[in-house]
C-alpha cells in the first residue's frame, strides 16, 4: 500500500513519542488500561504497521528500538532474556505502576549520553575475558 503525498507529511508528524505523549495522558483509550504490558504490545503493533507501509522509522525512533533495551538492563543492573517490559514490571508492584515508571525511564533514556552506551556484545566478551580461568 503506498501512501498519498498528504498521508506522508501527516505521518512524518506522527512519532513513535508524540503517540506515547498521547497514550501517557489518554492510555485507556489506546490501551484499554494502563499496563506496561499492553503498551509493549501496542510499539509492536506500531513498528509492525509501519514497516507494512513502508514508513522508515526516524533516527530517535531506530535508537529507542535497538538501545532501550541494554540501556535498561545497565541502568536498572538487571541481566535476562525478557523484554523491556518484563524488566519494568519486575521492578514494580503492578502493570499501573511499571507504565508510570516506563515514562520516567523513557525519558531519561532519551536524554541519555549515548556516548555512554555500552554494547552488549563488549560486555559478554569482557566478562569472558575477567572471568578466572579453571585449573584442572
Amino acid at each position: 500500500m503506498k501512501l498519498t503525498f498528504q498521508q506522508q507529511r501527516k505521518v512524518s508528524k506522527s512519532t513513535l513519542f508524540n503517540l506515547l505523549e498521547t497514550i501517557k495522558t489518554k492510555p485507556g483509550l489506546y490501551l484499554g488500561t494502563a499496563s506496561i504490558s499492553n503498551l509493549r504490545m501496542f510499539i509492536q503493533g506500531y513498528r509492525f504497521a509501519r514497516k507494512e507501509l513502508s514508513i522508515t522509522n526516524t533516527e530517535v525512533e531506530s535508537d529507542f528500538y535497538k538501545n532501550f533495551q541494554p540501556w535498561l538492563q545497565n541502568r536498572l543492573s538487571i541481566r535476562t532474556v525478557n523484554g523491556w517490559d518484563k524488566i519494568i514490571l519486575l521492578t514494580c508492584i503492578d502493570e499501573k505502576a511499571a507504565f508510570d515508571y516506563f515514562f520516567q525511564l523513557l525519558d531519561e533514556f532519551l536524554q541519555r549520553d549515548k556516548n555512554q552506551d555500552i554494547d552488549p556484545i563488549l560486555v559478554e566478551s569482557s566478562l569472558k575475558d575477567t572471568e578466572p580461568e579453571k585449573v584442572a
